[in-house]
């Protein structure tokens, strides 16, 4: 009796089984089909000089050994992503914990001036670079119309090599500050609020409690915050491909735009497809170390 109801047990575990995968059949599908299989197929074309037009044939290590070695432009966009990177991580964190730690206060309106802060996030990223490439114009602009009236001198914002990498890395700040403000909202109502008390009966000051405690409590998500943005800034295009198409000559091109202009306006996927697995892997190196050094800095309540 008591075997034939183990059986019975077994066999509707089984069924349920079958039909958890035959649910995600589906979604399984449609990861293999649009997703795992383009990047394998991108993976063996970085491998061939597959172009629109002409014949395609494998040529190894080619792309790879050009983009290192023979491809000046390839190095000026390396600099590029890592001068926009080290330019949007530290703006975007500063300003979204600023903004965060000065909308935690319960005042009135306040879910007002956080919905208007979170608001670009879900603007659409051409939108928002189409706007702020008017407030920018050289003529006309408010930015430029303002200073005038100032009595200042109106500068190119989008047409100078010096001005243009800036204005892009504060547009994008301005566009996800949002997002990363809202999670460390969420963090900053977790800290224990006896930790406050306790301080403040000690006679520590605002800076004393931020660092000792604020700062300390809120590092897992500063961590996570930290990775995505940095990921996110490396992968930037949209921003650039509205606002500046690259230019003035090469001073904007990023990795990802170069890797658009390779595919899209040369019609080399075979070399583009080397560059974006080039991208990939300093993505994941770096993901890698910050993973590796949390350890070091990141605290987690006990």
């Amino acid at each position: 009796m008591a075997g034939g109801k183990s059986a019975g047990l077994a066999s509707l575990k089984s069924k349920e089984m079958w039909m958890g995968y035959l649910f995600i059949l589906p979604i399984l599908a449609g990861y293999i089909i649009f997703l795992f299989g383009p990047i394998v197929y991108a993976f063996v074309m970085s491998f061939t000089n597959w172009s629109l037009f002409g014949n395609t044939a494998y040529i190894g290590l080619d792309n790879y050994i050009y983009a290192m070695r023979d491809d000046p432009v390839f190095w000026d966009t390396v600099v590029n992503t890592v001068y926009f990177s080290a330019g949007l991580v530290p703006l975007n964190i500063v300003l979204s914990l600023l903004l965060a730690m000065l909308l935690k206060r319960k005042i009135w309106g306040i879910g007002l001036f956080r919905t208007a802060i979170f608001t670009p996030v879900v603007v659409s990223l051409v939108v928002w670079g189409i706007v702020w490439k008017f407030i920018f114009s050289t003529d006309g602009g408010l930015v430029n119309l303002l200073i005038r009236t100032f009595g200042g001198t109106e500068i190119s914002w989008l047409f100078s090599e010096t001005w243009t990498m800036p204005t892009v890395i504060v547009v994008s700040a301005l566009k996800g500050v949002g997002m990363n403000m809202v999670i460390f909202l969420a963090a900053l109502h977790d800290v224990p609020k006896d930790y406050y008390e306790a301080s403040k009966i000690d006679g520590a000051s605002r800076w004393e409690t931020f660092k000792s405690i604020t700062l300390p409590m809120i590092t897992p998500a500063v961590f996570m915050i930290t990775i995505i943005t940095v990921i996110g800034s490396l992968k930037v295009f949209g921003q650039i491909y509205v606002m500046t198409g690259g230019g003035p000559g090469t001073s904007t091109y990023v990795m990802v735009f170069y890797i658009f202009k390779q595919a899209f306006r040369s019609y080399e996927f075979g070399y583009a497809s080397a560059l974006a697995f080039i991208l990939f892997s300093i993505i994941l190196v770096l993901t890698l170390i910050q993973w590796k050094l949390r350890k070091r800095w990141v605290h987690y309540e006990q």
